[in-house]
């Protein structure tokens, strides 16, 4: 008998699966189609202060092994969250979930975190400093060690939870971001959020996203992502979440060899609602097939 089961930043998760962020949106949506409770987890649709419109349509342009997006954070708002989104949540998921949380300074990334420190439900926060589709916040806060840091910071100071901060792959040295935030006192670090990435409609001659640039995510990626892992596993202490491109069994196998201790799945729920489930299923008979007994002895077998 093979053992699916992980830990992540002390909380133990059935299997390593993880729906990402925005992919998922705050899951009871998809427990109209399957019972979300066979999951690890999932990261809950990026949670701002404020509600949020989002980006100017078209939001989503198809790209080849991928797509890009630039949905903007539309959300509710924190507020709205708290009193509409969770209770829905609660009645269909019965884990500790992810939230995942965004801010366009400082203050907005403690507000929104301070806000929902109190919900029981929430198992760790993913502090999101690398969203390439708003302008003024966002990625703006994971392409400096500097100002990682500063949020990692002020975030671990209003919540006794585990804080994962999310990091962007739009930089040159991965590493030393991933350090900064674990020297502020990160529990761990996920990795990675879209690349950026365009289209140009050949007939109009014009960016076919409003916004011109989006994050490029799907199958395409799952190189960088690995990569990007398997240096900030040689680097830091503190447990990594992987993702990027993974939508099969050997590639969650792959990023926890490469050094994730669970695995986020993002576009390939978008390409199939059931995508998680039948990783999750494929899973022990791809483990049997590489001679693997037990998921957390190969976290970072790779090294």
């Amino acid at each position: 008998m093979v053992s699916l089961k992980t830990s992540l930043c002390g909380i133990e998760l059935d299997n390593p699966l993880i729906p990402a962020s925005g992919t998922f949106g705050f899951g009871y949506e998809f427990a109209e189609i399957y019972d979300i409770n066979m999951l690890g987890s999932f990261s809950f649709k990026g949670t701002t202060k404020d509600a949020r419109f989002g980006n100017p349509t078209p939001r989503i342009a198809e790209c080849k092994n991928g797509l890009i997006n630039s949905v903007g954070l539309q959300n509710p708002g924190v507020h709205k969250v708290i009193e509409n989104e969770l209770p829905k949540l609660k009645s269909c998921f019965h884990k500790p979930v992810m939230a995942n949380v965004s801010g366009f300074s400082v203050d907005d990334y403690v507000y929104t975190v301070k806000m929902l420190d109190s919900e029981p439900q929430i198992g760790w926060f993913e502090v999101n400093v690398s969203c390439p589709n708003v302008h003024g916040g966002g990625m703006s806060f994971g392409t400096s060690p500097e100002a990682a840091a500063q949020v990692t910071r002020a975030v671990k100071a209003v919540t006794s939870k585990p804080v994962i901060v999310k990091l962007s792959p739009n930089v040159t040295d991965i590493v030393a971001i991933a350090k900064a935030c674990e020297d502020a006192g990160a529990d761990g670090i996920s990795l990675i959020n879209t690349l950026l990435g365009m289209r140009i409609d050949l007939k109009s001659k014009k960016p076919v996203i409003a916004n011109k640039m989006g994050g490029f995510s799907g199958p395409a990626i799952k190189p960088v992502a690995v990569r990007m892992v398997y240096q900030v596993y040689d680097a830091v202490k503190i447990p990594i979440v992987g993702g990027g491109g993974v939508e099969s069994a050997e590639d969650v196998i792959e990023m926890m060899l490469a050094g994730a201790s669970a695995v986020q799945v993002g576009a390939a729920n978008l390409v199939d609602p059931m995508a998680c489930p039948k990783i999750i299923e494929a899973l022990p008979g791809v483990m049997e097939k590489y001679g693997i007994k037990d998921l957390k002895d190969i976290i970072g077998g790779a090294h």
